[in-house]
């Protein structure tokens, strides 16, 4: 979902646009450049070197995803439905689960061929609403804190539903040689509001890597190992994000183990792009409540399954969001401040692409330029540095009512 790249993606010119598709991949995964952008990439490449920061390379605008990093860390909050009503599992097990599978079911969402988003600039900021099918809503707002290193905040809360999310991301892409990684520094820390005995849920992510630059197919891959924790219930998953082998494997595959106290809990396998499981390694002895569907769960003897997310399902629909016009925004919000760019990569004009990407970035320069001629260093507007940890500058009131409204006027207050 997130990282320097999108998807994966071929430079090789083919009358049929699924040829290229890695094995058991899909067509979406792949994208065919035309000659003109394939001599850019020829040009890029020609400029790198091994183990170099990417973070100072600019990409031509072809391989740009049209939305901001920030807005694209809301693909984890693209289906609630997994995790409205955890708070009412009796079995903190159950509870970590439906956490877990919630955190899972975000990074099948991509974009067709290799894409990245923008790198936002200091101080920008995306907010939008949600509006649920049980006539509830969820609030979020993301701000770029810090330029170097670059650093994303966001806030999450849904406070009839009980749910609040707080995290930073904090990506560096280096290359490799025929592979971009992009190793993803921060976390997740979920939490409960009704289950204030859980803590927090914290979950890191995986890597991500472009394969395929220089010579064969290119096509993202995440890697190596995310963990989920609850410390107050010592809960803990250890998930391996499986790299395709040279000669055998899979693409998109996944493998780990929840864990109590030390005892195993259950197996997670499957394919983040499409379905997951969990493997139970003891029995159940009573049927679940699934509250947020209103489904009773079959009881699940010694090594049952149970899907945790399925991409494929007709259930598993991306909660729209609810994003103000880019004429009633602040200049700083990010798809008004990126407009000009989306307009022109929509229009598949990529010298006017590149125009307006230098001119936000020029923009940039020149402010930070400004600040440190006098002697100024930027505050973030929506977060503070606390203890190591970028915090929202709210306080939430216990009463759901009153923390909407508090919620409203903190991400809109000129609403």
């Amino acid at each position: 979902m997130m990282g320097l790249f999108g998807s994966g993606q071929s430079r090789k010119r083919n009358s049929d646009p699924t040829s290229d598709t890695p094995p058991d991949g899909n067509p979406d995964d792949t994208e065919i450049l035309d000659e003109n952008e394939g001599s850019i990439i020829t040009h890029l490449i020609s400029q790198l070197r091994i183990g170099m920061d990417l973070s100072k390379v600019t990409f031509p605008t072809f391989v740009l995803e049209p939305r901001s990093m920030l807005e694209r860390i809301t693909d984890f909050m693209s289906h609630p439905d997994l995790i409205f009503g955890a708070e009412e599992q009796d079995d903190p097990e159950e509870r970590f689960i439906r956490v877990l599978s919630y955190y899972l079911s975000g990074w099948h969402i991509k974009p067709k061929g290799v894409k990245k988003p923008y790198n936002p600039i200091l101080g920008e900021f995306f907010r939008c609403r949600y509006d649920y099918h049980n006539d509830t809503q969820g609030f979020y707002i993301a701000e770029q804190v810090s330029h170097h290193p670059p650093i994303s905040a966001y806030f999450y809360i849904s406070p009839a539903n009980k749910i609040r999310i707080i995290g930073e991301l904090r990506p560096k892409s280096k290359f490799l040689g025929n592979s971009v990684s992009t190793v993803m520094e921060g976390e997740n820390r979920v939490y409960l509001m009704a289950r204030p005995g859980d803590g927090e849920y914290v979950i890191s992510m995986p890597n991500m890597y472009a394969r395929g630059i220089l010579f064969g197919k290119m096509v993202l891959e995440l890697g190596d190992t995310c963990t989920a924790k609850n410390a107050a219930n010592d809960m803990v998953a250890e998930l391996d994000f499986k790299t395709k082998g040279f000669f055998s494997g899979t693409y998109n595959a996944i493998n780990g183990r929840i864990k109590r106290s030390g005892s195993d809990v259950g197996e997670v396998t499957g394919r983040w792009s499409s379905v997951m499981e969990l493997k139970n390694s003891k029995v159940k002895s009573k049927h679940r409540m699934d509250h947020s569907r209103g489904l009773t769960g079959r009881q699940i003897s010694q090594g049952g399954k149970r899907v945790l997310f399925d991409a494929q399902s007709k259930e598993a629909k991306i909660a729209p969001k609810s994003v103000a016009p880019e004429s009633e925004q602040e200049p700083n919000e990010s798809r008004r401040l990126w407009q000009r760019l989306t307009e022109a990569i929509a229009a598949k004009d990529m010298e006017a692409a590149t125009e307006a990407k230098s001119a936000v970035e020029d923009a940039q320069r020149d402010s930070r330029r400004q600040r440190e001629e006098n002697g100024e260093k930027h505050i973030p507007r929506f977060f503070e540095l606390k203890d190591g940890r970028w915090q929202p500058k709210i306080t939430i009131p216990e009463d759901p009512e009153e923390a909407i409204q508090a919620v409203k006027a903190f991400i809109w207050p000129q609403s």
